[in-house]
């Protein structure tokens, strides 16, 4: 037992001296804890973000410029005052994804309870802006316009007499860019401990010294251990640098758990995923064949696991075909905690399942990987 634990240091710290002398990994590693988690949570895709926008304001009414002064940053680039004859041409070029025309007399017949109409012209090849901003504009139309109704104490006929008083509890700014940089965070950790794990076998494979092991007094147990404490030791110090420096520090981006009970969380999580990265790599023999493999099976278990579709949206199949997969876990274990600040006692389920998952596929890689090795002997 003093020898298998001896050997097991041994080996991993030969590992990590492999990732020191790698500058291309070194650097992957740090790209994907700082520049991804910043362009995520800054870009915002799900969000209007200084989207182009033009009106075309044929009644020049203080409440036609009223309206048209609604729309400001950062959701709207100040509006563009156009003409309604250009309006297919500057839609047909591309200028603007929004025009808004606001008809002649639209103050009077709103004064007169005449219900008239506004327009909203979209380019709706720009799919994510368009669908977003569409509900954009109809809530600060209606909001202007209630306030209006208000100030000249005027009944409108959309009037409801129930006023909805919405409170936004976790993210109470509804920013994006919270859910986007920790939901971020959360893949990448699976993403490295996949492309580490299985990078670290092949390179044995490639530079011959997976036979120098075979004729040293150590096991495939040991080899395969070795290499899971090591890349789990690198991602985890990576991502928890990456949420006290970069989410925390440069996003300003407040996290209401414990870091401590999410890094717990995160080491169950990687034992899963580092098992899973030496069984993929015992199938492929090269990095190439490594790196098509990995895009097989990372990309559903990135869709499926709840960080960009809710977990409980999916069909009952996905969800219990999904159910074995330890992104699933992690990713609702780690939401709980980051976001709404869940206890131990709220999340044992989602720890007890990693657990389970990780020692499965551990058995089922150093099953694989003992074979694997006696076809080099």
């Amino acid at each position: 037992m003093k020898q298998t634990f001896r050997n097991t240091i041994y080996l991993g710290l030969k590992e990590l001296r492999s990732i020191l002398r790698d500058p291309m990994l070194l650097m992957i590693i740090v790209l994907a804890f700082t520049v991804i988690i910043y362009s995520a949570a800054s870009s915002m895709p799900e969000s209007l973000h200084k989207t182009p926008i033009a009106v075309i304001d044929d009644d020049q009414s203080q409440l036609s410029k009223r309206l048209v002064s609604a729309f400001d940053e950062p959701y709207f680039l100040p509006p563009e005052q156009v003409a309604s004859q250009v309006a297919d041409q500057i839609m047909d070029e591309g200028r603007f994804t929004f025009i808004v025309h606001i008809p002649s007399g639209f103050e009077r017949d709103i004064l007169r309870d005449d219900r008239p109409e506004l327009q909203v012209i979209v380019d709706a090849t720009r799919m994510s802006q368009a669908f977003t901003g569409s509900g954009y504009i109809q809530a600060i139309l209606q909001q202007t316009l209630a306030e209006f109704y208000a100030e000249h104490h005027l009944v409108s006929s959309a009037q409801v007499p129930v006023e909805l008083a919405l409170r936004s509890r976790f993210n109470p700014e509804l920013n994006p860019s919270w859910f986007a940089s920790m939901t971020e965070v959360i893949g990448q950790i699976t993403m490295l401990s996949l492309i580490l794990t299985g990078a670290a076998l092949l390179r044995e494979r490639e530079h011959g010294t997976i036979e120098h092991l075979l004729v040293m007094p150590v096991t495939p147990f040991e080899i395969m251990l070795a290499k899971v404490w090591s890349m789990v030791l690198v991602v985890m110090v990576a991502a928890t640098l990456s949420l006290i420096f970069v989410v925390q520090g440069i996003l300003a981006i407040p996290i209401e758990g414990s870091l401590w009970l999410f890094a717990g969380a995160m080491l169950l999580h990687l034992f899963a995923t580092t098992s899973m990265g030496i069984f993929m790599a015992t199938f492929a023999r090269t990095m190439p064949q490594f790196g098509l493999l990995l895009i097989l099976v990372v990309m559903p278990m990135q869709i499926l696991s709840g960080g960009m579709t809710p977990y409980e949206s999916m069909p009952n199949m996905i969800q219990v075909l999904m159910s074995a997969a330890p992104t699933t876990h992690f990713m609702q274990a780690g939401q709980a905690i980051l976001f709404r600040g869940a206890s131990a006692t709220m999340i044992w389920p989602h720890l007890l399942a990693l657990l389970v998952i990780g020692l499965s596929f551990f058995m089922i890689a150093l099953a694989r990987f003992r074979k694997t090795l006696a076809t080099l002997v």
